[in-house]
């Protein structure tokens, strides 16, 4: 099956030779630093009419185990339950399945998404329980744990990984002056600075994460950032340009 780690440098001849020959392909995506691994199906919505499936988290390798697994049930005919409790796929531990909501899947399923040409296929997600058998939703989920699965089934208003109240820097001018955040950096220390882009130092201003989504929902677009990366547009709704900071790089 065919491994994709930045989501480009792909056969499109052989990924879709592997369809055909297998009935699906796995794209698997590396952890970084900051971002989750994870990986996905494409050709089970095409072949056996059964959703795409995608999981976080694990290694590659066992995500392109467990997705294989998930893929031979539908190519034999059945169709994966939602909700559902299944204890087939991890030795001593169970796994559920989330309808993943439309509104997520841009952010993950890029190579199905050039394939189908559309985005509105449909997809759910394979969850994994931790140690103790609780599932992300679970109380007392290890903490370790916490952001290794994003749920798509919920959280499209707010996609960062980082909790609603964490505290971020902005700009008095987008703070009471309603100007647009047209430069958002994620620091290599962690740290998130939306800014204005006509800011001097004396304009800084920290306020919880969570409220510039709800101000502002298209900067849910620049959610997965990486540690030491920027990104720029020129108003609210157009393209962002992702760069890496410079070392010296200061607002």
């Amino acid at each position: 099956m065919t491994t994709d780690q930045e989501h480009n440098c792909i056969d499109d001849k052989k990924f879709s030779a592997d369809i055909e020959k297998f009935g699906w392909t796995v794209l698997l995506i590396e952890s970084t630093d900051y971002l989750p691994s994870f990986a996905y199906t494409v050709g089970l919505w095409k072949n056996y009419r059964h959703p795409e499936i995608i999981s976080f988290g694990l290694t590659t390798k066992t995500l392109h185990l467990i997705l294989n697994d998930a893929g031979e049930i539908a190519k034999a005919g059945g169709i994966i339950e939602v909700g559902k409790n299944y204890d087939d796929f991890f030795e001593n531990s169970d796994t559920q399945f989330l309808k993943v909501d439309n509104r997520n899947v841009s952010d993950y399923f890029g190579h199905a998404i050039n394939y189908y040409q559309m985005t509105d296929f449909p997809a759910i997600q394979l969850i994994w329980t931790d140690r103790n058998n609780k599932f992300p939703w679970d109380k007392d989920y290890e903490v370790e744990f916490e952001h290794r699965q994003p749920l798509l089934d919920r959280n499209a208003e707010f996609k960062y990984r980082e909790a609603k109240n964490l505290g971020i820097f902005t700009t008095r001018q987008w703070l009471e002056l309603g100007k647009p955040i047209l430069h958002v950096i994620h620091d290599n220390d962690g740290d998130w600075q939306f800014l204005t882009g006509d800011q001097i130092p004396e304009d800084a201003k920290l306020v919880a994460l969570e409220q510039m989504t709800i101000k502002d929902e298209t900067l849910n677009e620049v959610f997965n950032l990486d540690y030491g990366e920027q990104a720029i547009r020129e108003f609210i709704g157009g393209q962002w340009t992702r760069t890496k900071l410079e070392d010296d790089d200061e607002e």
